[in-house]
């Protein structure tokens, strides 16, 4: 049996403006999500870029070339009715941020891990008031209650729209504080993201690199880069 696509049915994309957000409308009619949602934008640039990605639609439609839709979509049918929620499940990587877990040895390594993350929990005590312990290993150390509860509380701050972005920024690179860093404009995304893969980039340099996994670390990489430019979008006024 040949699976239906989706095939392209209007003419004419166009951004209006609704309440206090955003629409983007396909002849006169406006785009909802999966589950039926009305697409109520928080900025006008996103508007402005999910009405890109369906005005280059030709022929079937192909959702993998909508990202900015496809996060707006998420962002709208599944964290905003959980967005306590999520919220909690990323304060919960501050527990065991990937920052705080150190290499005894090599020396070589534990240097450079001291190098690139000691600036960014350095950051988070300073502008968030949330220091965290580091430790050697992978067991966690227990971190401060008053830490992780004014991570919660950034956290909780944070709307849907924003939160989806923060929640592939914090899975992408198993931090809670490379995320906020990133949110913050305290780190560009190419330095976060090489933060996030000093233990990585260490054993390709040892071993050499390996095909397929390299693959996966470009998908990731592409990945993290569309979350801060959905942060950005969500960000714009």
């Amino acid at each position: 049996m040949t699976e239906w696509k989706a095939k392209r049915f209007w003419k004419e994309t166009t951004v209006t403006s609704e309440g206090d957000g955003w629409q983007v409308l396909l002849d006169q009619r406006p785009v909802r999500t999966p589950a039926k949602a009305a697409m109520i934008l928080p900025t006008e640039p996103m508007a402005q870029a999910i009405a890109e990605e369906w005005a280059s639609q030709e022929g079937e439609i192909d959702p993998l070339s909508m990202p900015v839709t496809r996060s707006s979509n998420a962002a709208i049918d599944r964290v905003a009715p959980q967005q306590a929620e999520v919220a909690e499940m990323l304060a919960a990587y501050a527990e065991t941020d990937l920052l705080c877990h150190r290499a005894g040895h090599p020396e070589a390594l534990a240097t450079r891990q001291a190098q690139g993350w000691d600036p960014v929990l350095d950051w988070a005590a300073e502008s968030l008031g949330a220091r965290l312990v580091a430790t050697e290993g992978v067991l966690p150390a227990t971190q401060p209650a008053n830490s992780l509860a004014r991570i919660a509380d950034e956290l909780g701050r944070v709307e849907p729209f924003r939160l989806t972005a923060l929640h592939d920024l914090v899975t992408l690179s198993g931090s809670v504080l490379l995320g906020l860093a990133v949110a913050h404009g305290r780190l560009d995304p190419d330095t976060a993201w090489g933060l996030s893969r000093i233990d990585e980039d260490w054993q390709i340099e040892q071993w050499g690199p390996d095909e397929e996994a390299a693959a996966q670390t470009a998908h990731r990489a592409a990945q993290f880069a569309h979350a801060v430019r959905f942060w950005r979008l969500a960000s714009s006024e």
